[in-house]
């Protein structure tokens, strides 16, 4: 199983990884938040916690992994409109 295959982050992951010893970094590392910006990182990184601490339940883990997919786009979105501006830039 492959940790960067979005495919394999599903609620059902994160809700069965929830008892784990280190639950909280195994989750954050299927979410693939160093992929995300400096904010949203931490803000997931919180709601996890925050999730692990209530015992949340299939559709808290629906929301958090659907957030997360969120935020992970909006960051690649913003990246590769930083790299058209820069090539935009160079070619002037």
């Amino acid at each position: 199983m492959n940790k960067n295959d979005s495919s394999t982050t599903t609620a059902a992951t994160v809700v069965s990884l929830r008892n784990e010893p280190d639950a909280l970094r195994l989750i954050t590392e299927k979410l693939r938040v160093k992929e995300m910006g400096p904010a949203d990182h931490i803000r997931t990184k919180h709601e996890v916690r925050a999730f692990l601490e209530a015992g949340g339940d299939l559709a808290a883990a629906e929301r958090i992994v659907n957030r997360a997919q969120a935020r992970r786009d909006l960051q690649q979105a913003h990246r590769e409109e930083e790299t058209q501006r820069q090539g935009q830039r160079m070619s002037q």
